[in-house]
C-alpha cells in the first residue's frame, strides 16, 4: 500500500455494494464507444498526432500546470474524498489514480494519463459544492471508467490539442483540427461507457441521473429543489422528437459538445440499469462474493 493510502480493511465502507472483482472493460462498454474507438484507430494521422503532441514539451507543461495549481487529495488532505475514491477503485477493480482538487467556477472533472506518469483525476471545487457524497463518488467512478477502458491516451490528446494548436505548423494545425473533430466525436461516445462505470459503483440509477440533472441546470442553492422524476420525463420527451427538423437539430447540437446532452445520458443510463446485461453483471459478482470467503477490503 502506497504512502498516504487508506487501509480499507480498517476503514468503514459501504458494505451494501457489490464489489466487481475481476471486472473487464468489455463487460460494460457502450456499443457507440466500441464503434467510435475502432473508427479512431483507423485514422492514418493518429500516429503523427501522438508523436507531435505527446512527444514534445506540451505533455510535461500540461502535467506540471495541473499538479502545480491543484490540491492533492489523500488520507491527510480531504480524507472523505480519498475514501470515496478508494471504495470506487475497489468496486471497479482498478488501480487508484492520484486525485487533485482545483479551484474553478465551472463544475467539471477530468482524467489525464501521461506516459511515464501516474494517471490522475482533477475535480473542480464548484462540482463538490453542487453534489452530495454519493453523487461525487459517481463522478469519480465515471473518471475511473476512462482508466478502466484505457481511454487515457485519446482523452489526453483531445485535451492537449487545444493547448498545442498555436504551436503547430499551418499544415499541422489543419490536420490537428480535423483530428480534434474525430476525437471529440469519440469522447462523446466514450462518455456513455463511463456513465455506466458510475452506475456500477453507485449501483443506483437515480444517483447517476441526479448528477446529470444538476450538471444540466443545478446550483448549490437550487439543487435541493430539483425534481428528478421530472428530469427523467424531460429526457423521454426529448427522445420523442422524431421529426426531421428535430433530428437535424439534435445532430448539430451534439457536434458542438465535448459530452452528450445530459438528458440523453440520463436516458441511456436509465435504459442500461434495466437491461439484462447490467442485472446479470451484478448477479454474477453477487454469486462470486457469496462463494468466496471475504478477507476484507483490498489494499492499494
Amino acid at each position: 500500500m502506497g504512502k498516504g493510502s487508506v487501509n480499507l480493511c480498517t476503514t468503514a465502507m459501504s458494505t451494501s455494494k457489490i464489489p466487481l472483482l475481476g471486472l473487464q472493460a468489455e463487460q460494460f462498454r457502450h456499443p457507440l464507444d466500441l464503434e467510435a474507438t475502432a473508427a479512431l484507430q483507423q485514422l492514418p494521422a493518429l500516429p503523427w498526432l501522438v508523436r507531435t503532441v505527446l512527444g514534445g514539451m506540451a505533455e510535461q507543461i500540461f502535467y506540471l500546470e495541473n499538479i502545480g495549481s491543484s490540491l492533492l487529495v489523500s488520507d491527510q488532505q480531504l480524507p472523505h474524498l480519498d475514501q470515496l475514491l478508494q471504495e470506487a477503485c475497489y468496486i471497479l477493480d482498478v488501480e487508484r489514480p492520484a486525485l487533485y482538487l482545483r479551484q474553478h467556477p465551472s463544475p467539471n472533472a477530468y482524467t489525464l494519463a501521461f506516459r511515464g506518469q501516474q494517471p490522475f483525476i482533477v475535480v473542480h471545487t464548484s462540482l463538490l459544492e453542487l453534489l452530495d457524497p454519493p453523487e461525487i463518488q459517481a463522478v469519480l467512478a465515471h473518471e475511473l471508467g476512462h482508466l478502466k477502458c484505457e481511454h487515457g491516451l485519446y482523452l489526453t490528446l483531445a485535451n492537449l490539442l487545444v493547448f498545442c494548436a498555436g504551436q503547430l505548423s499551418p499544415w499541422g494545425g489543419l490536420i490537428a483540427q480535423g483530428l480534434q473533430m474525430q476525437l471529440m466525436a469519440w469522447v462523446r461516445c466514450a462518455e456513455f461507457t463511463c456513465d455506466r462505470a458510475g452506475l456500477l459503483v453507485s449501483q443506483d440509477a437515480k444517483i447517476m441521473a441526479s448528477v446529470l440533472m444538476k450538471l444540466a441546470g443545478g446550483s448549490p442553492t437550487l439543487a435541493p429543489q430539483l425534481n428528478l422524476d421530472a428530469f427523467i420525463s424531460q429526457a423521454r420527451a426529448y427522445d420523442q422528437v422524431n421529426h426531421e427538423l428535430g433530428n437535424v437539430y439534435k445532430a448539430l447540437r451534439n457536434t458542438e459538445l465535448t459530452h452528450p446532452l445530459p438528458v440523453l445520458r440520463a436516458r441511456e443510463i436509465d435504459r442500461w440499469s434495466d437491461s439484462p446485461a447490467y442485472q446479470a453483471l451484478l448477479q454474477t459478482h453477487t454469486n462470486q462474493q457469496r462463494a468466496t470467503p471475504q478477507l476484507g477490503w483490498r489494499h492499494w
